[in-house]
């Protein structure tokens, strides 16, 4: 993936190396809260089998977050609001930096909504965000309360150890789904999604709404880079067969199959690896947000 020309975003929060933030509002989440008002927000746990990818992607485990009932309060201390100047860093400002310019033309000629950046926040093994704590097992997530992306980026080194995916473009999709989250909260999909899901009938019907919403995700991601490459051209040989065995390692199927030994469909919450792989795809050929519709049928 050819990166380094891209124009870096000014939407970033570098917390890594401080210790503990607290990033404005009110504790959230299973360190916070209680399961009920969990389910109303739409947060529910992965180790539940229900509906955390609304507002977490990636492989995460939130209910590691009950860990921190007990431990002292968070320091609040400065976050580095200067573009980060690290390699990793620099390449997560570009990445952001060309779905800020590829959004702001496209949310408003296809939907006809303005596109507002969110901010991202790097961070290293804990930070606060107002949808709870945030740690690096959770993977990154989009938490639509302060809309920021939260992301630890030891997150790309554990795609290459643990799922076997990897390389720029890999990563790039990774942060490019979670800001198709963001999308998605502009566009008043999320806060409909959640709704839907207090009134759901089951866990699976629960959980199959979280699936639309991921796999969407993964389309819109597809989207950004259909168009950043008509941009600028960014896409390289191999790029494309990077980003769908990532997408394929993080379906549901594969995880449950590695971490279980049994696959639970009812229990996927992000879709399955030939789902996943398909939606990016489609994205990726179209650049149409129109053809994201994961709730057409």
């Amino acid at each position: 993936m050819k990166w380094e020309d891209l124009q870096s975003s000014e939407n970033i929060e570098d917390r890594r190396g401080q210790g503990p933030t607290i990033a404005g509002g009110p504790r959230m989440g299973a360190g916070g809260i209680g399961l009920g008002t969990m389910v109303i927000l739409g947060l529910i746990g992965w180790a539940l089998g229900i509906n955390p990818a609304l507002l977490i992607g990636g492989a995460q485990v939130i209910n590691n977050m009950r860990q921190e009932r007990e431990a002292a309060p968070p320091r609040q201390q400065t976050t580095r609001q200067s573009a980060p100047t690290d390699q990793i860093g620099t390449f997560v400002a570009k990445v952001v930096g060309s779905n800020e310019q590829v959004w702001s033309q496209v949310l408003p000629q296809q939907k006809g909504v303005r596109f507002q950046p969110p901010r991202l926040v790097l961070y290293s093994g804990y930070t606060q965000s107002r949808c709870g704590a945030a740690q690096s097992a959770m993977g990154p997530f989009y938490c639509p309360l302060d809309q920021r992306i939260y992301l630890d980026t030891t997150f790309f080194h554990d795609m290459q150890r643990r799922f076997g995916g990897g390389g720029d473009f890999a990563y790039a999709y990774v942060i490019s789904h979670e800001m198709g989250h963001h999308i998605q909260n502009l566009m008043g999909i999320l806060p409909k999604i959640q709704r839907a899901q207090q009134m759901a009938g089951s866990r699976s019907e629960a959980n199959a709404l979280s699936v639309r919403a991921e796999l969407m995700a993964d389309c819109l991601a597809g989207v950004w880079a259909n168009n950043a490459n008509k941009q600028k051209p960014i896409l390289e040989e191999g790029d494309i067969e990077q980003a769908v065995a990532s997408a394929q390692a993080i379906g549901d199927d594969r995880m449950q199959r590695a971490t279980r030994g049994y696959v639970v469909p009812d229990s996927f919450t992000h879709g399955s690896a030939a789902q996943r792989t398909q939606w990016l795809l489609k994205g990726l050929r179209t650049g149409s947000v129109d053809a994201c519709n994961t709730f057409a049928n």
